[in-house]
């Protein structure tokens, strides 16, 4: 004879097991405050004793939710999306929640098919994710349910928009090289247009006025390259010889700069400190030496706007801008000036 398949434990087991109504142990298992602490206790340690699992669509049609987030971005194959991704489905995992991912490549079309599908799917909430730090046009007024923007602030300021603090991660490099006894500080970016490496540069240029000292020869804009990195490092050694650090934009940036230093025969960091930005370890971690960098915390914006997206799915509705804060990762191209070996 077959042996009976064993039985998955109910609700009405654990209400049983913890001594209290099925309806008590609804309210504990579900974070209810009308529940006593110690109530509460005794339920959640039944439902671990017994391994019980509540049935997400059940738990579904009572509140009416379907337990999954819509994440919309326009480039998934770009650097910045996959960590806030990570952290957006970390987040979730904790609430068991599930995340439909969609990539809209950029094109406004299929940006509007996306966000069709997903509320044809019945999604709880939505995060926008951006591809860079920049404003994006707000679509919360076509959007029946909550909207939260990562890696991208909304032009509307009812919205709530989680991005990166690109002039406190400049503070941060600014401060760190200082603190090294670097005096000739020069900056190395990107395209002008993009927020980002101007809001990076003005706040580099009043870290630096408020200890009385100037961006050495300003800000030089360029791409995010490599290629650009020599050429700007080249540029500077040519016209501000006695620079003895440089902030850089990007890590790939600051990579290319190093080459070009390398070339030269300027030690780093003896001669001159490096700093990147990003934290991006394909660069970062692997440069000649590694670099000293900003991370953006990414996985943290996501979080962020998972905890805010729950909050708003309860109808806690907030607005206006948070800005992750970022943070100093120190490795070998920084460090105090030292004079050449005789």
């Amino acid at each position: 004879m077959a042996k009976p398949a064993s039985r998955s434990p109910t609700l009405t087991d654990v209400a049983r097991r913890a001594g209290v109504s099925v309806a008590t142990a609804s309210k504990a298992l579900n974070k209810r405050d009308q529940v006593a602490p110690e109530t509460r206790r005794k339920v959640l340690q039944a439902a671990a004793d017994l391994e019980f699992q509540p049935n997400a669509l059940a738990r579904g049609l009572i509140s009416g939710r379907t337990r999954t987030v819509g994440l919309l971005t326009d480039e998934l194959g770009g650097r910045f999306a996959i960590p806030v991704l990570l952290g957006v489905e970390n987040a979730l995992g904790d609430q068991q929640m599930s995340v439909l991912l969609c990539d809209a490549r950029g094109d406004a079309i299929r940006r509007q098919h996306y966000l069709r599908t997903l509320l044809a799917r019945q999604v709880d909430g939505i995060i926008m994710l951006g591809t860079t730090n920049d404003v994006c046009p707000s679509v919360t007024a076509d959007v029946p349910v909550p909207v939260v923007y990562a890696y991208g602030e909304s032009d509307d300021a009812d919205d709530l928009s989680i991005i990166s603090d690109d002039r406190g991660g400049a503070r941060l490099a600014a401060e760190h090289l200082l603190a090294q006894g670097r005096r000739a500080i020069a900056h190395v970016t990107g395209e002008e247009d993009y927020r980002a490496a101007r809001e990076r540069a003005d706040s580099l240029r009043v870290t630096l006025d408020e200890v009385g000292l100037p961006v050495l020869g300003g800000p030089m804009f360029g791409e995010w390259t490599q290629r650009w990195g020599r050429q700007a490092a080249r540029m500077l050694l040519a016209t501000q010889p006695d620079v003895d650090a440089i902030f850089c934009g990007s890590d790939q940036i600051a990579v290319g700069v190093a080459d070009a230093l390398h070339e030269a025969g300027r030690r780093i960091p003896d001669d001159i400190a490096l700093v990147g930005y990003d934290n991006w370890e394909v660069f970062s971690a692997d440069a000649r030496p590694p670099l000293t960098t900003i991370d953006l915390s990414l996985q943290q914006i996501g979080a962020t706007a998972v905890r805010h997206l729950f909050a708003a799915i309860d109808g806690e509705h907030a607005s206006g801008v948070i800005r992750q804060p970022a943070r100093l990762v120190i490795r070998e191209s920084t460090g105090p000036r030292r004079p050449a070996a005789r």
